[in-house]
C-alpha cells in the first residue's frame, strides 16, 4: 500500500496577523480539529497572563535565560514585540518535522521572515486581515483585556504589520472564523500534498512505472 511507502516530513504553519485580527482563536480551533498539528510553544519574556500555564501556554524566561537561549542559537527566531522578547525553541520543531508531525505558530511579521531565511522549505505561511479597521478595534475592545491605551498602541501598530502582507503564501481576510478556519484547512490539505514533502514518492514511483 502506498501509506507504507511514503511518508512524509511535517511542515511548519506560521498565522500571522495584527492583533485582534482572530489568528488566536483560528489557531485554537485548527489544533481541535487537526490531531498531526501541534502549536509550538514559545520562550517569551513576557510576564504571565491569568490561566497561563508554563510549558503550554509559553516558555517564561527572564531576559538573562533568553539572551543565553539566542546566544547559543537554541532558537529558530526571536523578536521583540510590545516590549518583550518571543523566540522558537529550534529542537523540539526539529524533531517533530522529522517525525512527520507538522508545528503550528502564532508569530509576528519579524519571526516569520527569521523563519523563512533558516527553513523556507519547512514554511507554509498564513496571513489573516480583518474585514475592516472598525472591525479591527470592535475585537480589540471585546476583548476586555488591555487597557484603552494599548489597544490604541495596537491600533496605531497594525497598519506597518499589515503592510507586510506580501510576504506571505496566503491571505485569509477573517470575515467569519468558521470560513477562515475551513479556507487554512484546505491550505493544510493541499500543502501536505507537496511532492517535495513525500519521503519515498520517488522510489514509489519507479516501481509503478517498473509494473510492480
Amino acid at each position: 500500500m502506498p501509506d507504507r511507502e511514503i511518508t512524509r516530513r511535517g511542515l511548519m504553519l506560521v498565522l500571522s496577523s495584527p492583533s485582534g485580527a482572530g489568528k488566536t482563536t483560528i489557531a485554537r480551533k485548527l489544533l481541535e480539529r487537526e490531531p498531526n498539528l501541534k502549536m509550538s510553544v514559545s520562550a517569551t519574556t513576557r510576564p504571565r497572563r491569568r490561566g497561563e500555564v508554563q510549558g503550554i501556554d509559553y516558555q517564561f524566561v527572564d531576559a538573562s535565560a533568553f539572551g543565553e537561549m539566542v546566544n547559543r542559537g537554541e532558537l529558530l527566531e526571536h523578536a521583540k514585540v510590545f516590549g518583550h522578547y518571543y523566540g522558537t525553541p529550534r529542537k523540539p520543531v526539529e524533531a517533530a518535522l522529522a517525525a512527520g508531525r507538522d508545528m503550528l505558530f502564532d508569530i509576528d511579521w519579524q519571526g516569520t521572515q527569521q523563519l523563512a531565511q533558516s527553513a523556507r522549505s519547512d514554511l507554509v505561511s498564513v496571513f489573516i486581515l480583518p474585514p475592516s479597521t472598525a472591525e479591527l478595534e470592535r475585537r480589540l475592545k471585546g476583548r476586555a483585556q488591555d487597557s484603552d491605551e494599548v489597544v490604541a498602541s495596537r491600533m496605531a501598530l497594525a497598519a506597518d504589520e499589515m503592510s507586510h502582507w506580501p510576504e506571505y503564501d496566503y491571505i485569509v481576510i477573517n470575515v467569519e472564523v468558521e470560513g477562515s478556519i475551513a479556507e487554512v484547512r484546505a491550505i493544510l490539505v493541499a500543502e501536505r500534498l507537496r511532492r517535495a514533502r513525500q519521503i519515498g514518492l520517488v522510489d514509489f514511483v519507479r516501481r509503478l512505472q517498473q509494473g510492480q
